[in-house]
């Protein structure tokens, strides 16, 4: 199951109370306070890990709570300190307040953390009080209370490459070609219901990360098939490769196609329309395929490569080409996130 949206309840533990005690030994009239202070709670922690493609694990567990400091005791003795409760995430998680509605922290790289609900200070024993007016203290503090808070995590896929196109263009037999990853292939539309990741290794020194966008279609930007969960999952991307079958099995026109897709993009986020794309067109190795990706090469007036992710035709020189172009393009993760026209209308 891939999930990329969860709400879920955070508390940090309360803090330990202080104790009241004071000082009774032998040979020791008049001994003074020492009640100690109690142990700070735990707060939780929102992690971002390697080897976590999804936020399932968070979404049969609803309510998150750290553990409260213990108590303050006799003879000076400190609570302990509570441990912090950490919960692992996939980088690219964006934590919100859901109440409030403002991003809390932006989980872009493995080991980027955020404390989500603090734990509560522990209260203070009567040693504490003690004064020289005030010598036998029988006041202490309660454990302050931990914060809670619902937050809403959102998971934005990030990769060096994005695969664009309508479905069934080829997007997920290509990355099973270039890469280990292994996604669903068959010949209906809507085989890929989430996005694929997978590392293409380009030589010792040139590695990236492609991923699957699932199949979009026209009205995907106003939530029509899969396109509108999955749209965002490309706005962290470099580089987009726009894949475009030569020979629709429906009999569509290419370019019908391929503009379709450019107009949804466009609607969904202007600046991701903006983004670096390369345009591919696949399965060359089907009757009249180069007629086709002629006459879209001229309609278009731009360079196109060609494959065929069945007989390995191009790829090569796609791969060499990504990395060529992923060299000259800056990493749009340290950029402000992509304003959509769905969060302006609240979607």
């Amino acid at each position: 199951m891939f999930v990329d949206r969860v709400t879920i309840f955070v508390r940090g533990g309360d803090g330990g109370n202080g104790c009241v005690s004071f000082r009774r030994e032998k040979y020791v009239p008049r001994g003074g306070p020492n009640g100690g202070d109690g142990g700070h709670g735990g707060s939780v922690i929102l992690r971002a890990v390697q080897g976590i493609t999804n936020l399932a694990h968070l979404s049969h567990q609803r309510h998150w709570k750290a553990e409260r400091g213990e108590h303050g005791q006799g003879s000076g003795c400190t609570g302990r300190c509570a441990e912090d409760k950490v919960i692992e995430v996939p980088p690219g998680t964006i934590i919100k307040d859901r109440d409030r509605g403002h991003v809390l922290r932006d989980l872009k790289e493995v080991g980027d953390f955020v404390a989500v609900a603090q734990g509560g200070r522990g209260g203070f024993g009567n040693a504490h009080f003690k004064s020289s007016t005030n010598r036998a203290p029988r006041q202490h503090e309660e454990g302050h209370p931990g914060e809670e808070r619902w937050i809403s995590l959102e998971l934005k896929v990030i990769a060096d490459v994005g695969l664009v196109g309508l479905p069934n263009a080829g997007k997920s037999t290509l990355l099973s070609r270039i890469s280990r990853a292994h996604p669903e292939i068959a010949d209906y539309p809507f085989t890929t219901k989430y996005p694929n990741l997978g590392m293409v290794q380009a030589g010792p020194d040139h590695g990236f990360v492609v991923a699957d966008i699932p199949g979009l279609i026209e009205g995907a930007h106003e939530g029509h098939g899969l396109g509108h969960e999955f749209l965002r999952h490309v706005e962290r991307t470099r580089l987009l490769v726009h894949l475009v079958d030569v020979a629709p099995s429906d009999g569509s026109d290419p370019l019908a196609n391929y503009r379709t897709i450019r107009q949804e993009l466009e609607r969904y986020s202007p600046e991701l329309a903006n983004r670096p794309e390369i345009l591919v067109v696949t399965k060359m190795d089907l009757t009249g395929a180069e007629e086709s990706r002629a006459r879209l090469a001229k309609e278009l007036g731009r360079d196109i490569l060609s494959i065929s992710a069945v007989t390995g035709q191009g790829i090569p020189a796609l791969i060499h080409h990504l990395v060529d172009r992923l060299d000259e393009i800056p990493d749009p993760a340290d950029a402000p996130l992509v304003e959509t026209a769905n969060q302006n209308q609240g979607g």
